[in-house]
């Protein structure tokens, strides 16, 4: 059995972790994988075909900046994409997010269609079933659940500059993806599957698979960054996102700074340069790293892992952390609270700054939560979770 991967990246982000995990998995059952892949650099030791190179990338951004069309753009990039899928001939398409300026989706359903291959797609987000964004909850839009139009969000990823073409995005969009039926879509929460449920996808099956984590790698490290950053005698507070945005809760972590004693010294990771230069003094900034050895370091050296997203699907973030014996706190919002319990943290209210400033101070010292940290955690290792994607592409053999 040979199984293609499309994700936008391979081996870096969340999503891209997750594609060369389950890569690995297909590895250990025996079976034949390959990831397709737009942005960035892939691992070594994994079967990959890259989409397009910098110039269809930046008409893409191009595309998307001034029409509003993302996803209709990387024509060329994608017919070549095709044809080398053709010679690979797999006999399971796994979709991870086709979004990310590097893929049409014209050109893509129309080889799909062609192919009548059996398709798994696993939803990262929700930008499949809207006319633009990526997520809508945090802006109290629900025009996706009819017809998309005047975005809301038109200036939020993918960011468009001038024009709004949420309707006709979402019209094409409806009818390319809905076209073809033999879809089984996955959601890593059970919060995505409910809004699935709910969209132009309500028709199709929705299975609700969390994302794994290898534990091998994820897990308690000594480490010296609280001494690098001479904190040893501070309670360190960490954020760790891919972008820092509103949606992610970058004001929350600015307010906590301010209200606070030197007491406590919050830590976040993935910030831009010009981000970081516009941080609070007590506020450590450090920019994006894809070194899991980093991060593993990180995760490790924090207190608490505060997590205030406005709307999320399932962040592997949570699930990383506690891996690694750090307890999460984290909003009530989206699949985000789906991997946290009274035993390794605290979910609390959405923007209630006085409530997660009362979690933090009561969350148990390290040395007595980690247990309970790394408990939860075995519930997403990544053999068993990922097995259940093997089950799943077994009933198409």
């Amino acid at each position: 059995m040979k199984v293609l991967q499309i994700n936008s990246v391979c081996g870096v982000g969340s999503t891209g972790r997750i594609a060369v995990d389950l890569y690995k998995t297909l590895e250990h059952r025996g079976y034949e994988g390959c990831i397709a892949y737009g942005r960035g650099i892939a691992p070594k030791g994994v079967n990959t075909i890259k989409i397009g190179n910098k110039v269809d990338l930046y008409h893409h951004v191009l595309k998307t900046r001034i029409l509003d069309r993302h996803g209709f753009a990387s024509t060329k990039a994608t017919q070549e994409f095709v044809t080398k899928v053709k010679e690979y001939d797999p006999d399971i398409i796994h979709l991870h997010n086709i979004h990310g300026y590097y893929l049409n989706i014209e050109v893509l359903f129309k080889y799909i269609e062609e192919a009548r291959k059996p398709v798994i797609w696993t939803l990262h987000d929700c930008w499949p079933f809207t006319g633009h964004c990526g997520y809508f909850d945090f802006v109290g839009c629900e025009r996706w659940k009819s017809e998309c139009h005047h975005c809301p969000n038109k200036r939020v990823y993918p960011e468009s500059l001038i024009l709004d073409n949420s309707i006709e995005n979402y019209r094409k969009k409806k009818d390319l993806f809905t076209s073809y039926k033999n879809i089984t879509f996955v959601t890593p929460s059970k919060w995505l599957a409910g809004l699935v449920k709910d969209s132009y996808f309500g028709s199709y099956d929705v299975k609700v698979i969390p994302n794994g984590i290898n534990l091998d790698v994820f897990k308690p490290k000594k480490n010296d960054f609280k001494m690098r950053y001479q904190i040893e005698n501070k309670f360190l507070i960490l954020g760790v996102a891919s972008v820092w945005d509103r949606r992610k809760g970058l004001d929350t972590f600015i307010q906590l700074s301010k209200e606070l004693d030197s007491k406590y010294q919050v830590v976040i990771i993935g910030v831009t340069t010009k981000q970081k230069e516009l941080l609070p003094d007590n506020i450590i900034g450090i920019t994006r790293t894809d070194n899991v050895e980093e991060l593993v370091s990180i995760y490790s050296a924090a207190d608490v892992f505060v997590n205030p997203t406005l709307e999320d699907n399932f962040p592997t973030t949570n699930i990383e952390a506690l891996a690694c014996g750090t307890p999460v706190i984290t909003y009530d919002t989206g699949g985000s609270p789906e991997s946290i319990d009274s035993s390794c943290g605290m979910v609390v209210q959405k923007n209630s700054i006085e409530r997660l400033i009362d979690s933090i101070k009561k969350i148990p010292e390290k040395q007595v939560i980690q247990d309970s940290c790394r408990k939860k955690a075995a519930e997403f290792d990544m053999w068993e979770r990922f097995y259940d994607y093997i089950k799943l592409y077994e009933k198409f053999k």
